[in-house]
């Protein structure tokens, strides 16, 4: 294991080779445990149970300021080749909070234009709606449009050619972002310090409680207290009304007609 953890592969994100410390060290114990289980092996000999996990240095993520996402909708609504689905894709992130993979898996008939959800498909098998703006829902709406299919379930983001797009684009995206803006690539920014950035938005804002929600965390570990304190859809439209600044169809009327937030709240509402 401290072998591979020397001689990793070097990319962008690299964090001194624990990942590979980590994967190696799942792989052996998961040969283990199946020897053990067909009684090849006495559950005793067992070597790779006995081995702790390197420990994982602390994340470098964190939440983006107004200027910072400012720079980046800048810089990706006036360069690439498809600047529309780069605005669409980079807005879908900071609204919903959602990982890369579940604007990639959404589909066609994900969009509820009535009350202005999505419908999110996460990691662990996890599916959940999730209020988005009424700009954000035409967006969608104007996409699937021009660009869809006529297969209901057909993945809805596309290219020009109506290829679905899968991680790569992803990949480019921020790569084209770095080479505009230096400090992202220095500090290997990439989708998901945009959800470090909402969800860090919501809880300083809101609460932790509708924090958690509207991350779609449904793990049990932490106090039994969370049970009970879990935010409700319309608590996190009413957080997403209060964040971009537009009405949403779910959201407490008061937030409708205010700003619950103050003006530092509004400066990282997305435009």
């Amino acid at each position: 294991m401290r072998r591979a953890m020397d001689t990793p592969v070097h990319r962008r994100n690299a964090r001194g080779g624990v990942c590979a410390g980590e994967h190696l060290l799942a792989a052996t114990r998961a040969i283990y445990t199946r020897a053990v289980a067909d009684q090849l092996l006495p559950p005793h000999h067992n070597p790779a149970a006995r081995v702790r996990k390197p420990r994982r240095p602390q994340s470098e993520r964190r939440a983006l300021t107004g200027p910072e996402l400012t720079a980046i909708y800048d810089t990706l609504a006036s360069n690439g080749n498809d600047a529309a689905l780069d605005t669409v894709l980079i807005r879908l992130h900071t609204e919903t909070a959602c990982r890369r993979s579940a604007a990639i898996r959404l589909r066609q008939n994900d969009l509820d234009q009535e009350w202005c959800l999505v419908r999110l498909r996460e990691k662990n098998c996890a599916i959940r709606w999730h209020p988005v703006s009424p700009t954000l829902m035409n967006a969608l709406l104007a996409h699937r449009e021009h660009r869809g299919t006529s297969t209901p379930t057909a993945p809805l983001l596309r290219y020009r050619d109506g290829t679905p797009i899968t991680s790569r684009r992803h990949d480019r995206l921020w790569e084209r972002v770095g080479e505009q803006l230096p400090w992202v690539a220095a500090q290997n920014i990439a989708a998901h310090w945009l959800r470090h950035t909402t969800i860090t938005w919501v809880e300083r804002h809101f609460s932790y409680g509708i924090a958690r929600a509207y991350a779609g965390h449904t793990d049990t570990a932490g106090a039994s207290t969370t049970t009970y304190i879990r935010g409700q859809l319309h608590e996190i439209a009413t957080t997403l009304a209060a964040l971009t600044g537009e009405p949403h169809p779910l959201a407490s009327s008061a937030v409708q007609h205010g700003d619950p937030v103050g003006q530092r709240g509004r400066a990282h509402a997305i435009r």
